[in-house]
């Protein structure tokens, strides 16, 4: 059982009162409400701060309480539950200190993932919407909010590209990982013979950031297109050209949005894709923290694949990086990717510190 002082210094409470101070001297500003939104974020980061502050604290204080408690105690029923809700408690701090791997500078942002269909023609288009729903499966398990910004749909089936938002506390820290090219294998249901095929897709993670301070984004450096939307979403949506395409032409980098049902909404969320494609280039030019972002870019072909998702001949989905797999192959599909992100995170940790 962790003792009060371990528990504090695990999870680094001074630090956290340190940066609390910090965050209440710039509330207490009389201009401080004049930007909602960063105010809004700054009001966000307290609460979080305060609420693990207090959540570290009962525990810290339940552990003593139970270790006395257990040290003085004689009936052997009372022991015996008491001694139960100690490894409850044990759960419960491993459980947070778990949460000590999410300390990367952007891991409690927001995210932006891209999904590009890659090597299989119709088969990695198909891949590619099934991968979609499985993070889209992911975040509704997770209490996240997800929420499609483009999307490129096949001509025949699936999806060429899609780029969607996942919103809520550490959904970058845990999405991560997901960078790269996710392969599968299976008996083609597009396949006249029903051969196997295998096909890929390529995923990009990026953070949300609201400011880039190394990289300035000047209006007259922005090319900004609309034109009609062609996928379903409202009303109006198909018959103004409410959406929008922007292109940041000192760097050829090119972002579109048409979900929204205005074209300022469309707009906003191209510029946050825009933002964090930019910082993701300040970083590749720099080779600083590449992957703690998304890690190399690789195209999505044979032999580069970070995991391999096998429906046939047999069930198996395993990770090239972590060694982490399951032969529970409709569960992982379904979005059930907790073995998966926590193997990461982990390793991780062990690979930044090596």
């Amino acid at each position: 059982m962790q003792n009060s002082c371990t528990c504090r210094t695990l999870f680094d409470v001074d630090a956290k009162r340190i940066r609390i101070s910090g965050l209440s001297k710039i509330t207490s500003r009389a201009d401080f409400w004049n930007d909602q939104k960063e105010a809004s974020e700054i009001m966000k980061e307290l609460e979080y701060l305060n609420e693990e502050i207090t959540h570290v604290e009962r525990l810290s204080q339940d552990s003593l309480d139970l270790k006395e408690l257990i040290e003085i105690t004689e009936d052997d029923v009372e022991l015996v539950e008491l001694q139960n809700n100690c490894k409850k408690l044990e759960e419960e701090i491993e459980a947070l200190e778990f949460h000590t791997l999410l300390s990367g500078e952007y891991d409690q942002n927001d995210a932006i993932i891209s999904i590009h269909a890659g090597a299989g023609g119709v088969d990695a288009q198909d891949w590619t919407e099934m991968l979609l729903r499985m993070y889209l499966r992911w975040a509704e398990k997770n209490n996240l909010k997800a929420h499609v910004a483009l999307e490129s749909r096949g001509s025949e089936a699936g999806i060429k590209s899609v780029t969607f938002e996942v919103t809520g506390r550490w959904a970058y820290g845990y999405l991560k990982g997901e960078s790269g090219v996710h392969r599968l294998v299976r008996l083609s249901p597009f396949n006249s013979d029903n051969l196997r095929q295998t096909s890929f897709s390529l995923v990009e993670v990026l953070p949300i950031i609201d400011h880039i301070a190394e990289v300035e984004i000047a209006d007259t450096d922005l090319k900004i297109d609309t034109f009609r939307a062609s996928g379903a979403g409202g009303q109006s949506v198909n018959k103004t050209d409410s959406a929008v395409r922007i292109t940041h032409e000192p760097t050829g980098i090119v972002v579109a949005c048409q979900n929204e049902r205005s074209q300022l909404q469309n707009k906003e969320q191209a510029m946050k894709i825009l933002r964090a494609k930019l910082h993701q280039k300040y970083l590749d030019e720099k080779e600083i923290e590449k992957q703690k972002l998304r890690g190399n870019y690789k195209s999505a072909e044979w032999g580069s694949q970070i995991r391999s998702y096998v429906l046939h001949p047999y069930q198996l989905v395993k990770d090239h990086r972590t060694r982490h797999e399951t032969t529970q192959t409709e569960k992982v599909l379904d979005g059930d990717l907790a073995g998966f992100t926590d193997a990461y995170l982990h390793w991780y940790s062990r690979d930044s510190n090596t």
